[in-house]
C-alpha cells in the first residue's frame, strides 16, 4: 500500500488505506455492491467488513468523512493491474527510426530509402533522415538540402517535416513525423 500507484475508474489513487491502517474516527461507508450504507464509526465498518471477509479500503481520504468501500482488495488491485497491463498492450509507442543517405546517392537506392521513410511514416514511427558528407562535400550542402526536400515533399501524404534540414556536425538532419500524431 505505501506508495504504491492504483488506478480507479481511470483515477489514479496513491497510498490506499486498509482495514487498520484507517485513521478516521467515522467514514461514509459503501457497500460491495456500490449502494450507500451512510456515515458510520470505524469500528462498526471494520465489524461489518470482518462479518462479510472482505476489506474496508478507503477511497476517498480526502473528503469529510472519508469514503470507504467494502472489497476484496486483493482481487481490486489484480483488476486494476490487468487494465493496466491490456492498455499498455494498445498503446503504440513512436519510435524514431533512422535513413541514412549520401549527397552522391543513386536514384534507385534513394527510391528505396524513400519507400522505407513512407512505410515507415505509415506505422506511425517518426524518421530521422541523414545525409552525411564525407571530405569537402560539406561546402556543397545546399545538394543534401535539395535531397532532403525532396524526400519531405515525395513523403507528404504520410508524414510532415517535424524539424526542417540543418547541419549538425557533418551530417545534415530532417525529422518527419507521421501525419496521425501531427492531427491529434
Amino acid at each position: 500500500m505505501g506508495g504504491q500507484l492504483f488506478i480507479r475508474g481511470g483515477i489514479a489513487i496513491k497510498d490506499l488505506r486498509v482495514n487498520d491502517e484507517i485513521r478516521a474516527r467515522e467514514v461514509r461507508l459503501v457497500g460491495d455492491g456500490g449502494e450507500q450504507l451512510g456515515i458510520v464509526a470505524l469500528r462498526d465498518a471494520l465489524r461489518m467488513a470482518l462479518e462479510r471477509r472482505v476489506d474496508l479500503v478507503e477511497v476517498s481520504p480526502t473528503s469529510r468523512p472519508p469514503v470507504c468501500r467494502l472489497m476484496d482488495y486483493g482481487r481490486f488491485k489484480y483488476e486494476q493491474q490487468k487494465r493496466e497491463r491490456e492498455s499498455r498492450k494498445k498503446q503504440h509507442v513512436v519510435s524514431v527510426k533512422e535513413i541514412k543517405m549520401r549527397p552522391t546517392i543513386d536514384d534507385h537506392d534513394y527510391e528505396f530509402k524513400k519507400r522505407n521513410a513512407a512505410r515507415f511514416l505509415e506505422e506511425g514511427d517518426k524518421v530521422k533522415v541523414t545525409v552525411t558528407f564525407r571530405g569537402r562535400e560539406i561546402v556543397h550542402s545546399e545538394h543534401a538540402r535539395v535531397l532532403l526536400n525532396k524526400m519531405a515533399q515525395e513523403v507528404e501524404a504520410q508524414g510532415l517535416v517535424e524539424r526542417a534540414a540543418r547541419v549538425e556536425g557533418r551530417a545534415m538532419i530532417m525529422i518527419l513525423a507521421p501525419k496521425k500524431s501531427a492531427n491529434a
